[in-house]
């Protein structure tokens, strides 16, 4: 094992000495008999001087021990996964510092050939625990005790190398546990590192392990990798090694072949450029780090495979792949068991996500403005960052005109917000007055009015209860001539008086 620097020695002496009621709880375990270690993300962490309020440690104390020394030292205790042998808890020191924390018993997962269940078996000592760790990162160890560090896999080298590894045989350790080879596409993002050459082969000769994980696993891997400060590394590991054809089809069906004019772009590298505009985007307008935005980049252009055609003089379309790719996204994400709600706003940003088009090419009404909004809904600012994203042209002069353009687009958006109230764009009567004024019950007569006042409103903005009193009486007068007085008592628009 390489030396551990000045600096380095001094990050892990802190973190032992993070608090007084985290050192008592080393104590308490330490008074039982019981080894612990700081280990995985947390000593790796600290070593790149990046530790952050999250400590992880492994013993060979049982869950139910677990939870009674803890309980020594805080109350807010819960259990996180005690048949896989995990107690968390959180302490608060006197000076206001919160640590989350999480306890596992040393263990060992393993995965039958066709389950989705990892098999769990406890372990006794701590060397078994780490080898079956993910990557030699990861398989460093803290002991409480003196501090000394314990690598037995070498991982302080490749952390300086900046390789991901695995400390057993990548393919073992894949077989082990199939999701790992997702982890590898996450690290590689999250830490900027490059995965070791066996571990590339292990993840492309095992792809098809994957299909035994859950896909609520899945989902959650792919999430922490999209909301890393920078993507595209791990999603070009996850398609480079077939994975992604597996776990995410859609991304890799975008490779497609340039026809022989080069008369479309490369639509996978314009994906992933889109995705780190968006990521950008994200930062500069003052947002966290938002899975629906990524996940819209990501989706925003899938529907272009099926829907592409070789027109006559060498030229491609991809007529209606919005509508195609809004579709498209929504099944994958239902099939990676995403909220309705998150798989609902993807959709709709991938659906809308040309309707700005036209207005680069030209003037747009204000009603055209008003159903942009409409139809955005509370996607609105999240469909800003997907359209502005969506320009990698290097045509300057271009993209200089779509920029100046949009900025123009939400101007106008924002001027009339301030006189309209467009974010709650709604008929001048609701349905009770509706139902008043026409002097009918509740059914499909109603939400037919009520979407007359609404395309009237979109066209004309807010017209007062007054005019669209007589603008509906007027339409109502129109659909039921003869009908003589509303129950109101207002004459029917047209009658006599």
């Amino acid at each position: 094992m390489p030396p551990v620097t000045e600096e380095q020695r001094a990050a892990l002496d802190d973190v032992l000495a993070a608090g007084p009621k985290v050192r008592r709880l080393a104590h308490q375990f330490e008074r039982a008999g019981h080894e612990l270690y700081l280990v995985g993300g947390s000593v790796r962490d600290a070593l790149m001087g990046r530790l952050g309020h999250d400590l992880d440690y492994t013993t060979s104390a049982r869950p139910d021990e677990i939870e009674a020394l803890v309980r020594k030292v805080t109350h807010a205790v819960w259990d996180v996964g005690r048949a896989f042998g995990t107690i968390a808890c959180r302490i608060t020191e006197d000076d206001g510092t919160d640590w989350q924390v999480e306890i596992t018993t040393f263990r060992a997962d393993t995965y039958a050939d066709h389950t989705r269940k990892p098999d769990v078996v406890f372990g006794d000592h701590l060397g078994g625990d780490l080898v079956r760790r993910d990557f030699t990162v990861n398989a460093m160890a803290l002991r409480t005790t003196d501090g000394a560090l314990l690598d037995p896999f070498g991982g302080l080298g490749d952390l300086r190398a900046e390789v991901i590894r695995t400390p057993a045989a990548a393919e073992l350790s894949f077989s082990d546990d199939p999701l790992r080879m997702m982890r590898a596409a996450r690290f590689t993002s999250q830490l900027g590192f490059r995965p070791d050459p066996d571990v590339v082969r292990a993840m492309t000769q095992m792809a098809s392990r994957i299909t035994i994980v859950s896909a609520e696993r899945i989902r959650d891997e792919l999430v922490k990798l999209l909301l890393t400060d920078n993507p595209r590394p791990g999603l070009d590991l996850l398609v480079q090694t077939g994975i992604a054809d597996i776990v995410l089809p859609e991304l890799p069906a975008l490779r497609m072949e340039r026809d022989e004019h080069n008369r479309h772009k490369d639509v996978y590298e314009h994906t992933l450029t889109v995705l780190d505009q968006a990521i950008e985007l994200e930062r500069l307008r003052g947002h966290e780090p938002d899975i629906v935005n990524r996940l819209a980049a990501v989706f925003h252009d899938i529907g272009k495979p099926r829907t592409r055609r070789f027109e006559p003089g060498g030229k491609v379309s991809f007529h209606h792949h919005d509508v195609v790719g809004a579709k498209m996204a929504a099944k994958r994400m239902q099939a990676l068991h995403f909220s309705s709600e998150e798989t609902k706003a993807v959709a709709t940003l991938v659906e809308l996500h040309l309707r700005f088009h036209g207005y680069a090419e030209g003037e747009w009404t204000d009603s055209a403005v008003r159903r942009y909004v409409r139809d955005a809904g509370d996607q609105l600012e999240r469909l800003h960052i997907l359209t502005r994203s969506d320009c990698t042209t290097r045509n300057q002069r271009k993209a200089q005109n779509l920029r100046r353009a949009y900025e123009e687009l939400e101007w106008r958006i924002d001027e009339l917000a301030q006189r309209e109230e467009l974010n709650a764009i709604r008929p001048d009567l609701d349905g009770t007055q509706i139902m008043e004024l026409l002097g009918i019950p509740e059914g499909r007569e109603v939400g037919q009015a009520y979407r007359f006042l609404m395309e009237l409103r979109m066209e004309e903005g807010p017209l007062g209860q007054e005019r669209a009193t007589r603008e509906l009486l007027a339409w109502w007068a129109e659909r039921h001539p003869g009908d003589g007085a509303t129950a109101s008592g207002a004459p029917a628009a047209g009658g006599d008086d």
